[in-house]
């Protein structure tokens, strides 16, 4: 089994590095909100402040790295390069899932080099929510202390799953998994998807069972249920490429996601799923998220180098504070409450759904 689960590490990384893994058709809907141009500025482009404060933390910027890999031999240096980064650039860092290096101790230093490279970084662990269900809350325990995190990031991937060869869905109890997590632990508890987005609806029942934070990873950007079809494909299960193939533009997109969740619960909200500019991140600050997360787009730097890593973040950081500065925004709390004007599919959307627009 845990030979398994490397073999499967190693085809994500692969695949994601070598196939266009993004979705087709369905985007982020980041097109459809407009942020108001500001023509007179009474702010100057260098006082524009970007700190934020995430889980009672205060960070340089609204940008988290967000859990990529773990438990393969490649990954230590793409979790090395991404920890040294974090450290750099003050923000949040969060690892692959854990599972591995709790199964397998040799591949336990592939996470553990975040924590390793200082005690100053925040780490975000993880575990997926089939795995709580099946092995119980010390699994979240393990998660933390082996990489002394100092949050815990569940992620929730039920499509994902379906379309995995050797994939679970045992789904049932994951909110009562979830909640004795919470009480356990002592360390702040995020809820995650990995690319199908959160409903308004899960939000409430998160809230209502003490989780600190919700990343709602809508869909639009790296597409997991493609990267297990093209898995199924190459090893020749029909079955899932088939069930892959319909499902695969499936989920919420991201800025209707942000909305469905932020206008909901008053604990902090992470927007991520198919952010790339700095502007994006903007969008998705002006509509209700603390922070933004960013994976897919760093993995290719990550395994160059650290500077080249930094050069991507900085050029995003750079689109951020300039969408700030057209926008008249000094911080991002500012940035929260600018007027913005909502389009297309996005306003049927809201509408539909009773969000305020």
């Amino acid at each position: 089994m845990v030979e398994g689960l490397s073999t499967r590490k190693r085809d994500h990384i692969r695949i994601c590095i070598e196939r266009d893994v993004e979705f087709k058709k369905k985007t982020t809907w980041f097109e459809y909100v407009e942020l108001i141009h500001n023509p007179l500025p009474e702010v100057d482009f260098d006082e524009v402040k970007l700190e934020t404060r995430f889980l009672g933390r205060t960070f340089n910027y609204p940008l988290v790295i967000e859990g990529m890999t773990g438990g393969v031999l490649e990954a230590y240096r793409i979790n090395k390069n991404l920890a040294e980064v974090a450290l750099q650039l003050n923000i949040p860092i969060g690892v692959g899932s854990q599972r591995a290096g709790i199964k397998n101790e040799s591949f336990k230093q592939t996470y553990r080099v975040v924590r390793d490279t200082s005690q100053d970084i925040f780490i975000i662990g993880n575990i997926g929510a089939v795995q709580l269900v099946r092995e119980g809350v010390e699994l979240a325990e393990k998660a933390v202390e082996m990489i002394e995190a100092n949050a815990l990031a569940i992620h929730l991937n039920s499509l994902q799953e379906l379309i995995q060869p050797g994939g679970a869905s045992t789904f049932r109890g994951a909110i009562k998994s979830i909640e004795q997590t919470v009480n356990r632990l002592n360390v702040p508890v995020i809820v995650k998807e990995v690319g199908c987005g959160i409903s308004k609806e899960t939000a409430k029942i998160l809230e209502s069972i003490g989780v600190k934070g919700i990343d709602v990873a809508g869909a639009g950007g790296t597409n997991w249920t493609l990267i297990e079809k093209i898995r199924a494909e190459e090893i020749g299960d029909l079955e899932k490429t088939m069930l892959g193939e319909v499902f695969t533009e499936w989920g919420i997109p991201t800025a209707a996601s942000i909305i469905e969740v932020s206008s909901t619960v008053k604990i902090e909200v992470v927007g991520s799923g198919g952010i790339r500019t700095g502007l994006d991140i903007a969008k998705a600050l002006a509509l209700g998220a603390d922070m933004a997360g960013i994976a897919k787009p760093l993995l290719k730097p990550a395994l160059e180098s650290v500077d080249s890593t930094l050069s991507y973040l900085k050029k995003i950081i750079l689109e951020l504070r300039t969408a700030m500065y057209l926008t008249g925004c000094r911080n991002t709390d500012e940035l929260k409450k600018i007027s913005k004007v909502i389009t297309g599919p996005l306003i049927e959307w809201c509408r539909q759904r009773h969000l305020p627009l």
